[in-house]
């Protein structure tokens, strides 16, 4: 299983292909934070552990194969080389210094999100099935399938993990604090973020604010998850 709402860290110097990283990343709702130095990534992967690395190696403070044995130093985070080196040898010695995977520039953004699930399943190992259910509310959380009234849901990333989190504590008010720090891995945000989410999430359980079914807004608190009466 795909960790949540994963973490990827893009050390990254050059401007240009960050951004695009970034952007591509984030619209298939990953959680994104980027640096540019080895420095700085050695400080983000010490203060603020990401779920995996994608690792430039042309970057202008370190080589990126010495960046990356100082990251094995410090975390066994999984972590993609990405070059435009394609030399066999390098590639050989880059991995067995503790890369996971890699990929040679240019890639797809298709390419590399395939790249990141895969070693984020392996990091994980196998994992016996989680099954999740609330009333008509069935939820499998390796497979990521939603399944309501024997209708499987169709859901975002976003959604799935939302609806995944509240239903694992049914009838627990949850702040909307916690959903930002373990939904959104935010520790501040907007509230509006949230109740878009809600908002799409419920209609796709076929409810509303109004008439709720199991999503239930508790005003100032939180959100519960809730077995229909």
């Amino acid at each position: 299983m795909v960790p949540a709402m994963a973490v990827v860290l893009v050390v990254e110097d050059d401007p240009v292909v960050r951004a695009a990283l970034i952007r591509d990343l984030t619209a298939r709702d990953w959680v994104v934070r980027s640096v540019g130095t080895a420095l700085d990534s050695l400080r983000e992967v010490s203060e603020h552990p990401p779920d995996v690395i994608i690792l430039d190696l042309g970057l202008p403070d370190l080589d990126g194969g010495e960046t990356l044995k100082m990251i094995r130093g410090v975390s066994d985070v999984p972590t993609i080389v990405a070059t435009a080196r394609d030399d066999e040898t390098e590639i050989v010695r880059l991995l067995r210094a503790g890369a996971d995977d890699y990929l040679v520039k240019p890639f797809s953004s298709e390419h590399l999100n395939a790249r990141i699930e895969a070693v984020l399943r392996r990091a994980r190992g196998a994992q016996p099935t989680q099954l999740i259910t609330v009333g008509g509310l069935r939820i499998d959380v390796e497979s990521r399938v939603a399944v309501l009234d024997d209708e499987e849901l169709e859901l975002t990333r976003r959604e799935f993990d939302l609806l995944s989190y509240l239903a694992s504590r049914p009838g627990r008010v949850v702040p909307r604090r916690e959903l930002l720090s373990q939904v959104w891995r935010q520790s501040y945000g907007d509230d509006q973020t949230i109740d878009v989410h809600l908002s799409w999430l419920r209609r796709k359980l076929g409810e509303s604010a109004a008439e709720p079914r199991y999503l239930h807004t508790v005003r100032g608190v939180g959100v519960k998850l809730v077995e229909p009466e």
